[in-house]
């Protein structure tokens, strides 16, 4: 299971358990629970522990910070699991800080020249190896291209992609062994959370994909007053090095200086939060780590302020029909309708089909009618996400990556938000937005605009509708239809038949063959005194006759 490699990681990752007093977590847990009391008798227990007052989240979150930046990446993304993990281990995780030492700055340069395969002066006039920022997966330096623009160099570091593998699979093994051993392995699912954090942080490392998401970003926001988004310069970029426009603007975490500029916060705020659901209903394509240090904010008009984003790794994306059933969900909220919330979570199919829709509808009630108890301004609308999702999970909901990354964003966007604008009341700006989308959506304007988008597809097929409909028209006299709807569950059933048929006779013949042989032993003249002396041809009549029967005995018993 474990090479040596891996061995020794493993022990380096139990020194820092233990140094933060985590081994009290590992030994309370169902499968080490009988062998607790020896815990006091282990030499490391004799010493003092760091900060035994921490919580036990805080102890986590500690732990993973000393076991370096692939584990604090993904606490950061455990982080948001927040229908998987307790209320005080999420909380804590989500204060995880991605501040890693930078690597030299000629790694860099030798990284970007191998990239290239010619020297850094031949596309650069101007290079910063002194690392404008650094981060677990990559680093950002300054540079001026020849043609005098001004950019920013982001660079993979080197052998990350070994590391990360490394601790993936350690992740994995002890994932699987939490999944086997531990009594909330199976709902929790550790392996599917550590799949899950494998795609995102692969993802991450090809920064070809993060650039596509930035122009397609840009493109969804051109022109738009409220949010900028960098060029990406695609001659330059490649799988480890991306070279984007660099701009300048105040970090939206920094409060002081956006009222020092005079900033309208209110305002800064709402745009917030339309950008959000633009993204989310308009292109079904938003930004899902819009965290303060991903935000910045174009200050140069103080009463039009225009956010700026950066740094697209993590994207996300929603289908039409999730699109459609996640704004039903809100505005059926809106209007405390807790029986179509229900309806519409298994006309989604994110519950099964056979949950009771009264049953379901209690439980929602039951976690809503508090809520709404209070001012809207006051109730967290990520929040409230948060809570239908752990409600749902009790009737077997699955997990769906892309409502999972949905609610940690719009939780980033409603923080960000009330630290900008306490005031801020998110439902009161989400609720007209919803309501024009789904009168867009089902109104005349939806009816025209598909239209316009299946004319030109018409316009290709006309010509070969007269044939189509004669044919049609031809297997449906003819009954070739019906026998076509059937045809898979037809072949469906004879292959049963077959194999019933099948297993029906290995078990009359293999019943025949034990009963003849125990006819042989029966009569043999000789009556051996143990069953070790028969006859061969006894054996082998009554093994034929016992591999026929197992052969017919169903797979699925």
């Amino acid at each position: 299971m474990f090479g040596p490699a891996q061995l020794l990681r493993l022990l380096h990752i139990n020194r820092v358990l233990v140094r933060h007093g985590l081994d009290d977590i590992v030994l309370a847990t169902h499968l080490f629970r009988p062998v607790g009391f020896l815990r006091h008798l282990l030499p490391w227990n004799w010493m003092p522990r760091q900060r035994p007052d921490l919580s036990r989240g805080a102890r986590i979150r500690l732990a993973l910070e000393d076991l370096g930046p692939i584990f604090v990446k993904f606490g950061q993304m455990l982080s948001t699991r927040r229908d998987l993990l307790p209320d005080d281990i999420a909380l804590e995780l989500a204060k995880l800080q991605d501040q890693v030492p930078p690597f030299p700055g000629q790694q860099s340069r030798a990284i970007v020249e191998k990239a290239y395969g010619q020297p850094l002066e031949a596309v650069f006039g101007e290079f910063g190896f002194e690392p404008l920022a650094s981060a677990s997966i990559a680093q950002v330096h300054t540079a001026r291209l020849h043609n005098g623009r001004e950019v920013v160099v982001k660079v993979v570091r080197p052998g990350i992609e070994k590391t990360i593998r490394r601790d993936v699979e350690l992740l994995y093994i002890i994932a699987g062994l939490a999944q086997r051993y531990w009594k909330e392995g199976r709902r929790l699912r550790p392996l599917e959370v550590v799949a899950e954090y494998e795609k995102t942080i692969f993802d991450e490392l090809d920064l070809v994909r993060e650039a596509a998401n930035a122009s397609q970003l840009r493109h969804n926001f051109k022109d738009s007053p409220i949010l900028y988004v960098p060029e990406v310069f695609w001659p330059e970029t490649r799988r480890n090095v991306l070279v984007m426009e660099r701009v300048y603007g105040i970090p939206v975490g920094d409060i002081a200086e956006l009222r020092r500029r005079g900033v309208d916060l209110k305002k800064l705020s709402e745009r917030g939060v339309e950008i959000f659901f633009t993204q989310v209903f308009r292109d079904s394509f938003f930004h899902a780590d819009m965290h303060p240090g991903n935000i910045f904010v174009n200050a140069g008009n103080p009463d039009d302020p225009r956010y700026i984003a950066v740094d697209f790794g993590i994207i996300g994306t929603l289908n039409p029909t999730d699109q459609h059933y996640l704004a039903e969900n809100f505005l059926a909220f809106f209007h405390r309708d807790y029986r179509r919330v229900a309806e519409l979570h298994i006309e989604s199919g994110w519950v099964p089909a056979e949950t009771r829709v009264d049953e379901f509808e209690s439980a929602i009630r039951t976690v809503s009618e508090p809520i709404f108890d209070r001012p809207l301004k006051d109730i967290s609308f990520g929040g409230f996400l948060l809570t239908l999702f752990q409600t749902a999970r009790r009737f077997n909901m699955e997990v769906q990556p892309q409502l999972v990354l949905l609610q940690k964003t719009l939780l980033n966007i409603e923080g960000l938000g009330r630290q900008l604008d306490p005031e801020l009341d998110l439902w009161k700006t989400a609720k007209p937005f919803l309501e024009n989308w789904m009168r867009d959506r089902v109104g005349p304007r939806s009816v025209l605009n598909r239209i316009k988008y299946y004319i030109p597809r018409w316009a290709d097929q006309t010509p070969d509708l007269p044939n189509l409909v004669y044919g049609l028209l031809r297997k449906a006299n003819a009954g070739e239809i019906a026998v076509q709807l059937h045809k898979q569950e037809m072949a469906q059933l004879r292959r049963e038949l077959r194999r019933a048929n099948r297993r029906n006779f290995h078990a009359m013949a293999g019943a025949a063959l034990i009963v003849s042989a125990a006819v042989l032993l029966g009569f043999d003249a000789l009556q051996p005194a143990s069953l070790w002396q028969a006859p061969l041809l006894t054996w082998l009549l009554g093994g034929i006759g016992v591999g026929l029967l197992l052969s017919a005995w169903p797979t699925d018993a």
